[in-house]
């Protein structure tokens, strides 16, 4: 999903308690974090390390109220600081003591310590709050699903805003505590490993750790009625499936396909290395839209994805994201590539291992589909700019790029990158130029010109370039090229990430469109 930002009048903004700047010398951090796609996302001055989340949510009111206790360390002096959050905040403490709050544009959350804060400090921020996540529009829609039963956060490239305070950004990751409150016989679904599950007086509540770093539209939140299903892998991972008690037709498929999550993560530690987090798992809530979403260890799946039969590939898709977006996530948002370029190239993988077409197969087919005038071309993987970060063409040529550099550098290097990258990068956060200097470190080729022709030129790559990669093709006799068996599957993921309008194709859901994972 895209946000729409508007620069607030004097009129917008509302002051919830006044403090006057000019009573708090030093500096103010920035409203943003420097990301170019979304110049308001995520703010300056200060990084976070934890979040703990104490909340209490009611399913038939939708109301949600809450109490954040952020700790994080100043980077520079601040008078005051922002944090990103849209519902109503009756407190704010700073250290343990009040401070002034104000509200800005759509999302921002002004805050002024009573005291300035020196650089290097740590700090505990306090902020009490309630409202109805789904009654809040930002440029005019919300990122929280109702369903009959609950409710859901899970969107991108930001959902937090919806339901806790935050620095709404991948490049501030930190641990998580998630504590909700919910009526008794209703379940909450949330990241990480379920510490403990208590009940008193008609409200049971479930709290839930998170304890490597994770960006903030990585949280999720799930309430409702679920089946779940637990299990432990053989290293002894903790495994957690859920599925809303009403999913209807889609039941099976979606049960035939998310409890292989066990099965395609063992298989992904081949290829990608170790499991990077605490938990494993995947939840299916009873929603309308039509995307998946690689929330850190429990991925979110829409119904629809399982709308015609199982489709493990989808799963395939999601928990690849594990590795590549999630313990190696983006420094700016127009690095999707290095998100999305490899969980669609672990689909390719898939198939492969499958025996139902190999990658080099399904590149052929790819290339093959998309003539020169084909708008797919002038999508740039390594920078597609916010209208296109979830167009088709960042995924598909995003992984006709991968299958060039392994013809490039042979099998043995290829995957010696594809497991090196997040053992040597985990937990932490990189770009497309970090892992081409990798690539060709490893590799000991010089790698500049592959990359620039399939991931930054709006054109579709001719001549050398393409029998350097490979893309000679199988032509049937009529001159088309052989569909691999496994693209109905892939191609039926492809709504994936239709997360939210904003300039993506997505499916109508919840009164907007989606986001697409293609």
């Amino acid at each position: 999903m895209h946000r729409r930002f508007i620069v607030p009048s004097a009129l917008a903004a509302t002051l919830l308690l006044a403090i006057p700047a000019a009573a708090a010398p030093g500096t103010v951090g920035a409203p943003g974090i420097g990301d170019p796609y979304y110049p308001a996302s995520g703010n300056g001055g200060y990084d976070v390390s934890h979040y703990d989340l104490r909340l209490k949510y009611q399913p038939k009111t939708d109301l949600l109220e809450g109490t954040a206790t952020i700790l994080a360390t100043t980077t520079q002096e601040l008078s005051r600081f922002n944090l990103d959050f849209g519902l109503d905040v009756s407190e704010v403490r700073v250290n343990g003591r009040k401070a002034g709050f104000a509200t800005s544009g759509d999302h921002e959350l002004e805050v002024t310590p009573a005291q300035p804060l020196a650089k290097g400090r740590a700090v505990s921020v306090v902020v009490r709050y309630a409202g109805k996540p789904s009654a809040l529009k930002i440029g005019g829609w919300t990122a929280w699903a109702r369903t009959p039963d609950g409710g859901v956060a899970a969107q991108e490239p930001d959902s937090a805003v919806w339901w806790y305070p935050s620095n709404d950004h991948p490049l501030d990751k930190a641990t998580y505590d998630i504590s909700v409150s919910v009526p008794d016989g209703t379940q909450a679904i949330s990241n990480g490993v379920l510490q403990s599950q208590s009940s008193k007086l008609g409200w049971t509540r479930f709290n839930w750790r998170s304890d490597k770093p994770q960006a903030t539209y990585l949280s999720t939140l799930a309430i409702g009625r679920f089946d779940v299903t637990t299990d432990r892998t053989a290293d002894g991972l903790p495994v957690l499936n859920a599925y809303s008690k009403d999913l209807g037709p889609h039941a099976g498929a979606a049960r035939a396909s998310i409890e292989r999550t066990t099965e395609v993560a063992e298989w992904l530690t081949g290829v990608f290395g170790p499991y990077p987090f605490n938990a494993l798992g995947g939840y299916v809530p009873n929603v309308t839209s039509g995307f998946a979403l690689e929330t850190q260890t429990r991925p979110f799946y829409s119904p629809k994805q399982f709308a015609n039969g199982a489709n493990v590939s989808v799963v395939v898709h999601e928990l690849a994201h594990q590795w590549y977006g999630n313990s190696v996530s983006v420094d700016g948002w127009k690095e999707i590539w290095i998100n999305e370029g490899f969980a669609r190239y672990s689909q390719w993988l898939w198939s492969e291992k499958e025996g139902e077409g190999t990658a080099q197969e399904l590149a052929d087919y790819v290339y093959a589909q998309h003539p020169a005038d084909d708008p797919f071309w002038k999508v740039k993987p390594g920078d597609p700019g916010p209208d296109k970060q979830f167009d088709i063409a960042v995924y598909d040529r995003g992984a006709l790029a991968l299958q060039a550099l392994r013809n490039e550098v042979g099998d043995e290097v290829f995957f010696e990158l594809l497991k090196g990258w997040p053992t040597e990068r985990a937990h932490s956060n990189a770009n497309v130029g970090d892992f081409l200097r990798y690539a060709e470190r490893v590799s000991g080729k010089p790698l500049a010109a592959l990359f620039d022709t399939w991931l930054y030129r709006p054109s579709r790559p001719a001549g050398p370039a393409v029998a350097g990669a490979g893309l000679a093709g199988k032509a049937l006799s009529d001159g088309r090229v052989q569909r691999p068996a496994s693209w109905k599957k892939i191609a039926a993921t492809n709504t994936v990430h239709d997360h939210g309008d904003r300039g993506h194709r997505h499916d109508a859901a919840e009164g907007r469109p989606g986001h697409d994972h293609r």
